[in-house]
């Protein structure tokens, strides 16, 4: 699976058939940060493109050298909201032979809804979905495993970094008007969620939510997928005072930070608080499995069941 997204590319190689545990063999990321690529105009740099495209190669290459089967090949906001999208789509197909599937802000909130659904089981109830992605915030809520509401919201970490925060550190007062116009953004859809009901069980994927977690006391990933980990509204406050004082350089020393991101943790931080505040939340379940796992799990779901499949996805 290749997942371009708007910070990395990232390349999963998955051991795969239906009714299995999709068992990942090989991952590969590679930073290309495509949302830093867009114009004052809205398109992405024709820079920006011949890095895609080498990256995708790079990526083709590496999935037929270890015999996968089948590349599943989709791109999320940056690509998405670029005004050339369309002629990047075609240059990327004509130049490796990869058609990318630009995904709706809408389906990422489905796929990773279904990831979590299949995840935590029928167990769980009403179930309620966050991910904080470098340019949205995906919400999704419901009893089944297609959501009741799944909604993207143009707050990606990287995406309010790049807009509202001017140095590193970023000042207090623009801290706080982004707080401030956090709660505006989110108040109409946490408006629609209290109606459905309080969910019986919270969860937070994404790379962000999993770094916030590890910084406020949670496990490591060495610690394996199946440990708990949460983060509360108490750990993130306090981390927020702490991190929101440090450059992006210091941030990156930190245990459980990827220097490549490192400069939009604090975005994520305040998005993470400002949803979690609009939802009345005051702990979220990290999950280990998010937008990649549901792409698997709903293409697998329309096979015939018949072998396994080595999947290559790629993806960031």
């Amino acid at each position: 699976m290749l997942d371009v997204g708007s910070n990395t590319v990232h390349l999963l190689v998955v051991d795969a058939h239906r009714g299995a545990h999709p068992m990942p063999t090989r991952s590969e990321k590679t930073v290309l940060r495509l949302a830093e690529r867009i114009t004052p105009d809205g398109r992405l740099s024709k820079i920006g493109a011949e890095e895609l495209v080498e990256t995708v190669n790079a990526a083709k290459r590496s999935a037929e050298a270890l015999g996968c089967e089948e590349m599943m090949a989709f791109a999320t906001s940056a690509v998405r909201e670029a005004n050339n999208a369309g002629d990047v789509l075609d240059f990327v197909a004509d130049k490796t032979g990869v058609e990318l599937r630009v995904l709706s802000g809408e389906d990422e909130a489905r796929f990773t809804f279904l990831a979590a659904r299949r995840w935590y089981g029928w167990s769980a109830g009403r179930l309620l979905v966050l991910d904080i992605g470098g340019g949205s915030l995906e919400i999704a809520t419901g009893f089944d495993e297609d959501p009741t509401l799944a909604v993207s919201l143009p707050l990606g970490a990287g995406r309010l970094t790049r807009k509202r925060f001017s140095s590193d550190p970023p000042q207090r007062k623009d801290i706080e008007e982004t707080t401030e116009w956090l709660a505006d953004e989110l108040a109409p859809v946490a408006k629609k969620i209290h109606k459905l009901g309080e969910p019986d069980r919270a969860v937070a994927t994404s790379k962000t939510f999993r770094s916030l977690a590890r910084l406020t006391g949670a496990a490591p990933s060495s610690a394996g997928s199946r440990v708990r980990r949460a983060l509360t509204d108490t750990g993130l406050r306090q981390l927020l005072a702490f991190v929101s004082r440090m450059s992006a350089a210091d941030l990156a020393e930190l245990e459980g930070v990827s220097p490549s991101r490192a400069h939009q943790l604090l975005a994520g931080a305040l998005v993470a608080q400002a949803t979690m505040k609009a939802l009345s939340l005051t702990e979220l379940e990290i999950c280990p499995w998010a937008l990649r796992e549901g792409v698997i799990l709903r293409r697998l779901d329309h096979t015939d069941g018949a072998g396994q499949t080595g999947t290559a996805q790629n993806g960031g």
